[in-house]
Order: C-alpha cells, then sequence, then structure tokens
C-alpha cells in the first residue's frame, strides 16, 4: 500500500492517479470516469452507483441513479434504488454494490 487512503479522497484526486479504477468505472458506465464520478462525495460511492446501474439495468441507467444521488435533494443509493427499481431489494442490492466497489478500489489499490 502507497499510504494513499482512496476512500477519503476526491473522485478526480484518486483517478488522476488510478488508472486501474478509472478504466473500471468506464467499463461500467460507458462515460469516463471523470465524467462518470463528478458530483459525488466519494469515489467509492461512484463505483457502488455504477455497480448498482449494471446489475439491476437501471432506466435510464447510470446517469439516473447518478441524478437521484448526487442531483438537488439527492438520496441515498438504497432511495435511488427503492424509486428506480421498486421491485429489487433495495438494501440488498446496495449492500451488494458496496461489497462491489470495495472489491474493486482494493484491487486497483493492489
Amino acid at each position: 500500500m502507497t499510504g494513499t487512503n482512496m476512500s477519503h479522497a476526491s473522485p478526480a484526486d484518486v483517478l488522476s492517479h488510478n488508472k486501474v479504477i478509472g478504466d473500471k468505472i468506464a467499463a461500467l458506465t460507458g462515460q469516463p470516469a471523470g465524467t462518470a464520478c463528478n458530483g459525488f462525495k466519494s469515489l467509492g460511492q461512484c463505483v457502488a452507483a455504477a455497480h448498482v446501474a449494471k446489475n439491476l439495468k437501471i432506466p435510464g441507467g447510470f446517469d439516473a441513479l447518478k441524478a437521484k444521488i448526487t442531483g438537488s435533494g439527492s438520496v441515498s443509493l438504497g432511495k435511488a434504488i427503492q424509486t428506480l427499481a421498486p421491485d429489487a431489494d433495495a438494501k440488498a442490492e446496495a449492500k451488494k454494490a458496496n461489497k462491489q466497489a470495495s472489491d474493486d478500489m482494493k484491487e486497483a489499490s493492489s
């Protein structure tokens, strides 16, 4: 480990140093990672949202989910899932996506 704690750095800071996680985000969202993660509080939050959008095939995709989480009147990932995919188990899907994001972050930092 290089002493860089990715979980607390801004997404832009991490992405400028870590091509692996940037490529993963781009693959999940179909957007450059910097664009995809703009507005998220943390990179982990961005990666988790990208996984949820892909896992659940959210109507409107990642952009719709991102708008719920980062836009005006923003809500948690779980609430955004409830709104955009009402048939999904929001709690389980948020947990699954956070685990996927955590695994991606660990993989990218090794």
